[in-house]
């Protein structure tokens, strides 16, 4: 199927698989983030193993014994490229690659998510991308260099999720232009991997519309995006929970009235979908029900999702969904009940 999308640019839809892509018309996997490599807040790159940590094989161990196939695994720019523009840093490639070697003997699918929320430390100072030092050129850079240094890996990654949640730009064209550039980053070494497009405003799927909407106009030479949408349940969504489901002013179908205006996006404009991040707190059945309730609705709509999250050094933050002394928690009971999307 062929459609124009502004004036000069017809995008033809191809049911088309190969190592890296996404096959249409399939049913496509649930799955979880695995935290740690973006973890640490302070100055970057940080120390490995006190600020910040990889998922273990036995992290992904239990997932796949769960029927769980597919990883976002998010990580710091600064840590893979210590220099702009430079080479990407051994030790920390090292790491990334010894996650995709244990993923892929477990059969599972890797999304690799650069969670910088459009934006890059210098020398102790964070920039907005594309201000200061930081160039829209060094985020295509980054993202050529990585996805060479991935080339043994394409047939377990199912896409590079080129930024996680955007937020705080003056203009949505900002993000536009750095999305752009990535794709024709990646698309100089790589013309059949699926690039992952969040949204700009945290990808909201809720204002999806309003603040997002120009990245239809997007050009991907190899005709392989999905675009990349986050819906928490709570009262300012932004997956918080300060409070409780009374005062969080929740509601049983709260997620599916946050998802669908991202969903009839994607069905306006013929694009595909994925929700790079849900989740709901374990102490109230109700969350449970909201959760339940939005991931049928995924379902149903061959829109698949990664729970936020799991990962090695959670403790006791409310979104968990690692076991603890008791057990599974309560929110593994109802994602494991989700594995692929359904197809007509």
């Amino acid at each position: 199927m062929c459609r124009i999308v502004g004036v000069f640019v017809i995008l033809c839809l191809m049911n088309v698989q190969a190592f890296g892509q996404v096959a249409q018309g399939e049913a496509q996997p649930f799955g979880v983030n695995l935290a740690g490599a973006e973890f640490g807040g302070g100055k970057m790159p940080g120390e490995f193993g006190k600020q910040y940590t990889y998922p273990t094989e036995v992290d992904l161990d239990y997932f796949s014994e769960r029927g769980m196939k597919l990883i976002r695994l998010p990580f710091k720019w600064e840590r893979m490229q210590h220099e702009l523009n430079g080479e990407l840093n051994n030790e920390e490639l090292q790491r990334l690659t010894q996650f995709m070697e244990a993923a892929r003997d477990k059969d599972m699918l890797v999304i690799l998510d650069l969670h910088n929320y459009a934006r890059r430390q210098v020398d102790g100072e964070t920039f907005v991308i594309g201000t200061g030092p930081v160039k829209v050129e060094h985020l295509a850079d980054f993202w050529k260099r990585l996805t060479v240094a991935m080339q043994s890996y394409r047939e377990n990654i199912y896409g590079f999720a080129l930024m996680n949640e955007p937020y705080g730009l003056e203009i949505p064209s900002e993000w536009f232009n750095m999305a752009q550039s990535s794709i024709y980053g990646i698309r100089e070494v790589d013309m059949e991997t699926t690039v992952l497009v969040g949204g700009n405003d945290w990808s909201s799927a809720e204002r999806w519309v309003e603040q997002s909407d120009t990245l239809k106009y997007l050009f991907d030479p190899g005709d392989n995006l999905i675009f990349e949408a986050h819906v928490y349940f709570d009262h300012d969504a932004s997956g918080a929970y300060r409070g409780t489901y009374e005062e969080e002013k929740a509601t049983p179908y709260i997620g599916v009235e946050r998802i669908q205006p991202f969903v009839n996006w994607l069905k306006v404009n013929g694009f595909r979908g994925f929700v790079g991040e849900y989740g709901v707190p374990g102490d109230d059945d109700r969350w449970l029900e909201a959760m339940d309730n939005f991931l049928s609705y995924l379902q149903r709509n061959n829109i698949n999702a990664t729970y936020w999250a799991g990962g090695p050094w959670w403790g006791k933050y409310k979104l968990s969904i690692m076991p603890d002394e008791d057990g599974d928690k309560p929110q593994m009971g109802v994602v494991e009940r989700y594995l692929y999307t359904q197809i007509d």
